[in-house]
């Protein structure tokens, strides 16, 4: 998310250490939270957010068929009471549960699951989750325009539904987990049409109270909510617009809760080394990896020697000094904990002179001018800087647009806008841990559309192919037969050099003391950045 940051997307937990234990009886229903964040929120539509700042957002509004227990990425059921699969992997069949109420008091059945899935696959919706579905029959017609519902989803009655694939898909219960699946009711999209993520409605623990535009955004506790005693807090408020080091204040002061962008990559050391708030820092592992992208659909960079080039220009090591060593270099797409990473893989090496050779091969001698976007949060036009005094080493002339995380976003979903992308802030964390999730969505020929968030536009049909026949192995017994087919696709990405890959990243925030708990908020690898509806005041009276 993924996020990139997903992610698609960034990654906070609040971790048990310092923090006594507290009896589930003693947990009680109340209470409120102020998380802050630098920008807006763009969007709270499951079908169109994919930015780390509303994906957890979206995930207290909205509802899915599956689920992942707190804190791990293994899966449960959600919506769905149950469900079966065929013996050759190609058919799902889901019970659903009875009872659930969309925010505005309407029942929930299996048509609105079919509907929410017919929109996300809809081009009109120019959703960059679409290609998710790749597996469910009739896609490719949802696709390409010539249907206006997925063949292989199928209402049985009103509390099943089944889905019908084209071939087996390990992923799929996955897919069904994110929030591109999560289920809305047709009446209030077509209410408020392109602004219905301003005015989102879903089955959520929590309901959209207030959206004042630029200033803060009031989610309110869902009372009748399906899953009893979920959420724990009356109230969160997000407030936008709120510098990091006024929102670090501001914490420190007893004003904030929780300092969604982080802590201040400047203000790192004072607060670590400060005991009052060292007890109080939050650090999250994550499935990341930020990198720059290069849109192989603009000249240059339609030419593999200039972005192989761009690979051996960057010095990894005195970015990673910028943000205080909170990284480690990165080589390839694949962050070194998932499943398919390549150990040995070298990659590109730093090499001016090098990098100076692969220009002048590529006729580029002289080098060119270019621009490289970054979202304007510290430290990313830092870094951003970094990376344009590389590239001028070796003669390309980088303009930096330093733009707020919605609109980089939307630059890099253009064929013809953004040539490059820092990607820090939003970098790629994944919504599921499979290697699947850092292809499909970012580096796959799905992901190379009009709003998708391959802001490469790289599309290699024959590495398409490979992809789909890697997730085609189900059986657990060929479990290394598959991460193998994927790790020998990601080096073959690295040939063509896409991306140039800078480093895998530790995320730190600060928490305040008046939430509760060592389960107030995860080391979550899904529910990114935090799984509010687990969240509970520890002041409750």
């Amino acid at each position: 998310m993924r996020k990139t940051l997903l992610a698609g997307v960034a990654f906070f937990a609040i971790a048990a250490a310092g923090m006594t234990a507290v009896h589930a009886d003693d947990i009680k229903q109340g209470g409120q939270m102020v998380v802050t964040y630098k920008d807006d929120v763009s969007t709270l539509d499951p079908a169109i957010g994919y930015d780390w700042q509303n994906w957890s957002m979206i995930k207290s509004l909205f509802d899915g068929l599956m689920d992942y227990e707190p804190g791990t990425s293994t899966l449960r059921k959600d919506l769905a009471e149950d469900y079966t699969i065929s013996d050759d992997g190609k058919t799902f069949t889901f019970k659903l549960r009875k009872g659930v109420k969309f925010h505005n008091g309407r029942e929930m059945t299996a048509e609105d699951v079919k509907y929410s899935l017919d929109r996300v696959t809809n081009p009109a919706t120019q959703s960059p989750g679409a290609g998710f579905f790749g597996s469910i029959k009739g896609f490719d017609k949802m696709a390409d325009g010539s249907a206006k519902s997925l063949e292989g989803v199928t209402v049985v009655d009103p509390y099943t539904i089944k889905f019908e694939l084209t071939r087996p898909d390990a992923t799929f219960l996955h897919v069904m987990a994110i929030n591109f699946s999560f289920v809305v009711p047709k009446e209030e999209v077509e209410k408020w049409g392109a602004d219905f993520g301003k005015h989102p409605v879903g089955t959520g623990a929590f309901k959209l109270g207030e959206w004042t535009l630029g200033q803060k955004l009031v989610f309110e506790r869902n009372k009748d909510y399906w899953n009893a005693g979920l959420p724990k807090l009356d109230q969160i408020t997000f407030e936008v617009g709120q510098e990091p080091v006024v929102a670090l204040l501001r914490l420190q002061k007893g004003e904030v809760d929780v300092a969604g962008d982080g802590i201040p990559p400047a203000k790192f050391l004072e607060v670590k080394n400060d005991p009052t708030y060292a007890k109080l820092i939050v650090e999250g592992g994550q499935l990341h990896t930020g990198y720059v992208t290069m849109k192989t659909t603009m000249k240059p960079f339609d030419n593999v020697k200039v972005r192989q080039a761009v690979n051996m220009a960057i010095n990894k090591d005195r970015i990673i000094r910028i943000i205080n060593g909170r990284a480690v270099p990165a080589n390839q797409p694949l962050p070194p904990t998932m499943p398919g990473f390549a150990k040995d893989y070298e990659g590109y090496k730093y090499d001016v002179e090098g990098a100076k050779k692969l220009l002048a091969d590529a006729g580029l001698a002289d080098g060119f001018e270019t621009e490289l976007y970054v979202y304007n949060t510290d430290p990313q036009p830092r870094i951003a800087q970094a990376i344009q005094q590389d590239l001028a080493a070796i003669g390309i002339k980088a303009e930096i647009k330093s733009l707020a995380q919605a609109n980089v976003i939307a630059a890099g979903g253009e064929p013809d806008q953004a040539p490059m992308i820092w990607s820090g802030g939003m970098a790629w964390i994944a919504d599921f841990p499979d290697p699947s999730n850092f292809y499909g969505p970012i580096l796959g020929c799905s992901g190379a559309v009009k709003g998708g968030w391959n802001w490469s536009y790289y599309c290699n049909k024959a590495l398409e192919e490979r992809a789909t026949a890697a997730d085609s192995i189900t059986d657990p017994a060929k479990k290394a037969e598959r991460e193998e087919a994927w790790r020998s696709i990601f080096l073959d990405i690295m040939k063509d050099a896409p991306w140039a890959p800078v480093f895998n990243e530790q995320r730190f925030t600060i928490r305040s003391e008046r939430l509760g708990g060592p389960d107030a908020i995860f080391v979550d690898p899904v529910h990114i950045p935090i799984n509010y509806e687990q969240v509970y005041a520890k002041d409750v009276q």
